[in-house]
């Protein structure tokens, strides 16, 4: 999964871009042990994207399992329901037409779901998301609701902030030296009031203290262009939020004051009804 120029992949993404690395990891966040030659095969979709940023990893391990893993700085509620869209796309690239017409029943392998979370938002340490939440309510139908929904996905959301979850990120040390990464980049970002210096500082630091050495001396100028991304896509994210705020803002006002002009109004008129009667 190479950085190109139609997308852009995480820090995150190109540093697990191993499939050994990958099974340690799955084995660190369910807290399993997997044979060391189960093997896995990266199946991420390339042209599943936002905002032309590709931040998923989706892998299958002895065919028996699909794992997803998405990785955010700033938590995304509607994960369910990305996530159950992306794994229909991974379905469809994996069975060939034919076969679901085919009096053989067809086996997939189980998927899995998870969200690491590593912003400076407060987060609890473990978060369970489920499709079900977005489930229209149907007692206006008169219809009562099921004790058990018949599609239901489940994401895992873990924070993987350094000091937060040690039990998962201990069982896998590319996890826990990312995770120190981040936080350097944090610390010497907040320190330096300048993204571009203060990501060079975490890494020089990290390089030193042997926190991701080999891969932030290879991949340097990359990681550093991956971060500045990253950060200018929260950042245009966050000012078009900003933007909608306002332009609610402004609707609010303009109504309220068309409120304010018609109670005016009505007052006026109630007022001269009164008038009227008492002549």
């Amino acid at each position: 999964m190479n950085v190109n120029n139609q997308f852009k992949n995480s820090v995150f993404v190109k540093l697990f871009d191993d499939p050994d690395l990958l099974r340690e990891l799955y084995c660190a966040l369910e807290g399993v042990t997997l044979p060391a030659d189960a093997p896995v095969s990266i199946n991420t979709l390339e042209n599943v994207t936002f905002m032309d940023f590709n931040n998923d990893i989706s892998f299958e391990i002895a065919g028996k399992l699909i794992v997803l893993i998405e990785h955010q700085s700033t938590i995304n509620p509607n994960m369910a329901v990305r996530l159950l869209i992306y794994i229909a796309h991974i379905l469809e690239a994996m069975i060939k037409s034919k076969t679901l017409y085919s009096t053989k029943q067809i086996s997939i392998p189980r998927p899995e779901f998870f969200v690491l979370y590593n912003g400076s938002a407060p987060y609890p340490d473990e978060v369970i998301m489920k499709l079900s939440d977005h489930y229209e309510k149907l007692q206006d139908l008169g219809l009562d609701e099921k004790l058990r929904p018949l599609l239901e996905l489940e994401v895992k959301v873990l924070n993987i902030n350094e000091g937060r979850n040690e039990h998962i990120v201990k069982r896998c040390r590319k996890l826990s030296e990312y995770s120190t990464f981040v936080a350097r980049v944090k610390d010497y970002t907040d320190e330096h009031k300048n993204k571009e210096e203060g990501i060079k500082t975490a890494i020089k630091f990290c390089v030193k203290h042997g926190i991701l050495e080999e891969f932030l001396e290879i991949n340097a100028r990359e990681v550093l262009s991956m971060l500045l991304t990253e950060w200018n896509l929260e950042d245009c994210i966050a000012y078009r939020n900003e933007e909608i705020r306002e332009e609610y803002r402004s609707i609010i006002a303009d109504k309220d004051a068309e409120i304010a002009d018609k109670n005016a109004e009505l007052a006026r008129l109630r007022a001269e009804l009164e008038k009227t009667t008492r002549q």
